[in-house]
């Protein structure tokens, strides 16, 4: 039976095998797996057995910039820091890049969700991550990244504001909510209604948010829901606003990339990201907070 086609931009772990270095068509492959209760694990389990030619992306240290006391845990560092770092990982525009994390696309999202910022024009998502390439028997690589030579310059290298890369700030976000925009908070019901919160100083959610739960969108085995029923669920949730003027947020800006990535996969209008999100929110003196369910 023909493997099914996977909807832009996921890929598959035999697709990918495909590009391997050594390949007549070699993709750049960035494994972006990471706790967020242990900083090092992901690195860990990257040497511990990654793809072959792999390069490993750390959430704090690649794909976040370090944050002020009014920052949210994952602040975006401006456009020109992040299309070196990634030009330092082997990255350039006329190669594809692959992105990765060990199952469920969560971390992996925000690096594609950057890239795709920055203008590169062929990022895809391993489905299944690292666990399905395991699965499907493929070669494991262990160690330490490969030797790579420095890619060429994103189209992103110029400094942009967070709106140009499709992200808004706190006062850019409370003003899309006041007009009307639908914002989407990707957190687990818990802690979107102030039931419990691990990760951040104050309980809550902004007011005016409809919590979508990323969870809620993910099959048993961590991929994402069928295209038909994924959209139907993000319908469902924007409720007939318009999903190119919703606004997505999380507990820091990295599942709200996966929300992104979801609102991709469904062929939906691209909503925008608060970048700082939840963590950010609740840290500004004088932001409203709101508790229980929406």
């Amino acid at each position: 039976m023909p493997t099914p086609t996977l909807p832009s931009p996921w890929t598959t772990p035999g697709e990918l095998a495909a590009h391997l270095p050594g390949s007549a068509a070699p993709w750049t492959v960035l494994d972006a797996r990471f706790d967020l209760a242990d900083a090092g694990a992901g690195a860990q389990s990257f040497a511990a057995g990654h793809v072959p030619g792999a390069r490993y992306v750390h959430l704090d240290h690649d794909l976040a910039r370090e944050r002020g006391p009014q920052d949210g845990r994952h602040p975006l560092p401006d456009a020109t820091t992040q299309a070196a770092g990634f030009a330092a990982l082997g990255v350039s525009a006329g190669c594809p890049v692959v992105v990765m994390d060990a199952n469920n696309a969560l971390f992996a999202a925000r690096a594609w969700w950057m890239l795709r910022r920055l203008g590169h024009p062929d990022v895809r998502v391993l489905a299944g991550g690292f666990a399905a390439w395991v699965a499907a028997g493929l070669p494991v690589a262990t160690g330490a990244d490969a030797p790579v030579t420095a890619g060429a310059p994103l189209p992103g290298a110029a400094p942009a504001t967070l709106a140009a890369l499709g992200a808004l700030d706190a006062d850019a976000t409370w003003s899309a909510v006041q007009s009307g925009a639908r914002l989407l908070d990707a957190r687990a019901p818990e802690r979107f209604e102030g039931r419990t919160e691990p990760l951040d100083p104050v309980a809550g959610h902004i007011p005016g948010a409809r919590n979508l739960p990323y969870g809620s969108l993910l099959q048993p085995d961590a991929t994402l829901l069928p295209v038909p029923e994924l959209r139907a669920r993000l319908l469902a949730a924007l409720d007939g606003a318009p999903a190119d003027t919703a606004v997505l947020s999380c507990g820091s800006g990295v599942t709200a990339c996966a929300l992104r990535l979801a609102f991709e996969t469904a062929g939906m209008a691209g909503p925008r990201v608060y970048v700082g999100s939840w963590s950010e929110w609740c840290r500004q003196p004088g932001r409203p907070v709101a508790t229980g369910p929406a």
